[in-house]
């Protein structure tokens, strides 16, 4: 039984060795260590030398590159490279689908779904595996903190003992090579956590949308793409509205108007108005009939009123409802149950009658009438008021949403806090 000998070594300690032939002879420098996209990514599949004039002429090697499998070195006492006598040594193929680590991965950004961000690849950890047979490499963990920046920072100016040293004063921040997969992009490769299509979708829309923002164009509409309709919805909903165009105008038409259709009518509507006119009809075009009516009515009004708010979802029940045929109605309610605070009512021709909070309803019997519940006043505003005037009335009566009526005093829409927010975060 042979014994196996496995060193922990760093990409940026390996790239620029020597490498020596099985004579000892020189034959160039590593330049680059390749893997194989797929199943068994975290296994290296060659070792690019950039070899010394004379050498890559016998290889006939374009840009003086040369490939060898892990399996025909051997990492000597001195950090050098020494090549087995049975090695096959190849020209380097651009042809070949090979992720290259220092081209596709060292300074990448890649998403941290545990810390919630986008974090950047300072190093490559890799566990050199010898033994008397043979040798093989392995990626254990990329490096995102300060401790891989260090070495490759000092890397060249100080003895690589010293740098370890100053290094091994910085905590180690990895990401185990496991949760790593490759993003294909066009033109670049680039890389993203492989737990973000599984995990990234159970975190908050917003810690999404902080997520997308960090993100390199190419990474973000990669990234936005994988994640399934109503996720995607949520999470474009709190991207900046300049991101929002971004990922929205990336996106073929029939695409996008599914990620629409899952929107809040108003979100949607704010986000088309802000697309050009002839890209805004296009996703309207493919949107189902009664979502499209809705998004095109919200259109209609102008952005700074109420109207242009206002979102059309919303629980209302008739002023003769009970609180069972009330809970029969939000547990039918088709978009998130959180963002209902109150139920409306309304009479037989719609027009507002009363406001239940949720809380009331809880506290009460099912055979309770509504109306009982509802509110002494109703406070409300007209399609056509002024934002301002909204927030005004969300600070005066301490409101967590806003009906909207229009002049015949039907309901037309609600106001919510956070788009009440968002219009006093963009003033400030």
């Amino acid at each position: 039984m042979h014994s196996t000998d496995n060193t922990r070594v760093h990409f940026s300690q390996m790239q620029g060795v020597l490498v020596l032939d099985a004579s000892g002879n020189r034959m160039g420098r590593l330049h680059e260590v390749a893997i194989t996209p797929g199943p068994n990514a975290e296994s290296v599949s060659a070792l690019v030398i950039r070899a010394q004039s004379g050498v890559a002429a016998r290889y006939a090697a374009k840009d003086f590159l040369l490939t060898v499998a892990p399996a025909g070195a051997q990492m000597s006492a001195s950090g050098s490279l020494r090549l087995r006598a049975d090695a096959e040594v190849n020209a380097f193929s651009t042809s070949e689908a090979l992720l290259l680590l220092e081209r596709d991965l060292m300074d990448q950004q890649i998403i941290d779904v545990h810390g919630r961000k986008v974090v950047r690849v300072n190093d490559v950890g890799l566990i050199w595996s010898q033994t008397e047979e043979g040798s093989a490499l392995y990626l254990a963990d990329v490096e995102v903190g300060t401790r891989g920046a260090i070495r490759r920072l000092l890397k060249g100016f100080l003895p690589s003992r010293m740098v370890n040293e100053i290094a091994a004063r910085f905590s180690a921040r990895v990401i185990p090579w496991k949760f790593v997969d490759l993003i294909e992009v066009d033109p670049a490769r680039r890389v993203r956590l492989k737990i973000d299509h599984e995990r990234l979708a159970q975190l908050h829309p917003s810690d999404i949308a902080d997520i997308l923002e960090d993100l390199a164009p190419a990474q973000r509409h990669a990234v936005f793409t994988a994640l399934d309709e109503e996720v995607a919805a949520e999470a474009l909903e709190e991207v900046d509205p300049k991101f929002q165009k971004s990922l929205a105008e990336a996106l073929g038409s029939e695409h996008m108007a599914d990620i629409i259709e899952e929107m809040d009518p108003g979100a949607a509507a704010d986000l088309l108005a802000e697309l050009p006119e002839e890209r805004s009809e296009a996703i309207l075009e493919e949107m189902e009939p009664e979502e499209r009516q809705e998004v095109e009515e919200l259109l209609e009004f102008r952005e700074n009123s109420a109207a242009g708010r206002m979102t059309t979802n919303y629980v209302a029940v008739p002023d003769t409802a009970t609180v069972a045929e009330a809970a029969s109605a939000l547990r039918t309610f088709d978009d998130a149950p959180e963002t209902v605070t109150e139920i409306y009512l309304v009479n037989e021709t719609g027009i507002l009658t009363g406001v239940v909070p949720l809380a009331h309803m809880v506290l009460s019997t099912p055979e309770t009438p509504m109306q009982s519940l509802a509110n002494a006043s109703v406070v409300s505003c007209e399609v056509t008021a002024h934002e301002k005037e909204v927030a005004e009335l969300f600070d005066k009566y301490n409101l967590h949403a806003l009906p909207v009526i229009d002049e015949e005093h039907h309901l037309v829409g609600v106001v919510q806090a956070d788009h009440v927010i968002a219009f006093l975060r963009d003033a400030g």
